[in-house]
């Protein structure tokens, strides 16, 4: 059994919440330089050029890439001969969060309440976690910080199976051309498929901590992700939804088994600003 302390925890969540909301991910920071130079329309290689421009400045100035900073969206793989001492496991990432955003001169977004009072934490706790518990003895931390403008174009949809690839298509198409503007694309589309309605939302949301275009390993997901991606592509949306073929930066898609009476297919977008971070304890 390996001891793990909840305060070396803390100490790394705090780590990777602010440098996910300052520095975005080589990959994805590529990704938006490419597509400036790769966009044929003047005003979408025109906005393309001021993404880069703001990833920049953020590095330069040590300021976080956008102002929305994100609801604290944390996915834990813990191992199973792992042993947490000093503290309970959740409060330590929370303790990590409220340290990260206080600190860090985060914005605090969190309301506690979210139908009658809505009022805020004032510290952007309590983070939502997804724990998964694994072989071995350490620890890994995947950091989301989600921003609210790109997550309420999310949507579920209870297909039956009937419907098909063919369904599942043309909800996904529904979802980003619905969304427009709204998640300030260039956006990353994560679909999950299958499970149950929670399970399929869970896969939507962990499609996009896949590094951006890698595809899903089954070949006809893949496939499929890369149609899609086409199909996005076309609708001409653009870059912050003011026309443009560059739309989507990546389509990533998961899988789950599901019941023979169901097809449950859920979509998450991200912006361009798809800010994650990730350590192992």
């Amino acid at each position: 059994m390996r001891e793990i302390k909840a305060s070396d925890i803390t100490k790394l969540v705090q780590r990777l919440f602010v440098e996910a909301n300052y520095t975005l991910p080589p990959d994805l920071a590529g990704l938006i330089e490419d597509a400036s130079q790769n966009e044929p329309d003047p005003l979408g290689k025109q906005i393309l050029c001021r993404l880069c421009e703001n990833l920049k400045a953020a590095k330069v100035y040590n300021v976080p890439i956008c102002q929305d900073t994100g609801l604290a969206v944390v996915f834990v793989e813990l191992g199973q001969d792992v042993h947490i001492t000093g503290g309970n496991f959740e409060e330590a990432i929370n303790a990590g969060v409220r340290a990260a955003y206080l600190g860090g001169y985060l914005r605090c977004s969190v309301v506690g309440d979210p139908l009658f009072s809505r009022k805020n934490t004032n510290d952007n706790t309590p983070a939502v976690i997804h724990t998964e518990i694994v072989p071995g003895d350490k620890l890994k931390l995947i950091l989301l910080p989600k921003g609210g403008g790109s997550e309420n174009m999310g949507q579920l949809k209870m297909l039956v199976p009937s419907q098909g690839l063919q369904g599942v298509k043309d909800f996904v198409l529904q979802c980003v051309t619905s969304a427009g503007g709204n998640p300030c694309p260039p956006i990353i589309v994560g679909i999950g498929v299958g499970g149950t309605m929670d399970k399929a939302t869970l896969l939507a949301k962990k499609a996009l901590l896949r590094r951006i275009g890698e595809p899903n390993p089954d070949p006809r997901y893949a496939q499929l992700e890369k149609e899609l991606f086409f199909e996005i592509n076309a609708t001409g949306i653009g870059p912050q939804g003011l026309g443009g073929r560059i739309t989507a930066l990546a389509v990533h898609i998961e899988y789950f088994p599901t019941h023979i009476t169901q097809l449950p297919v859920a979509v998450n977008l991200n912006c361009h600003a798809a800010r994650r971070a990730e350590a192992v304890l």
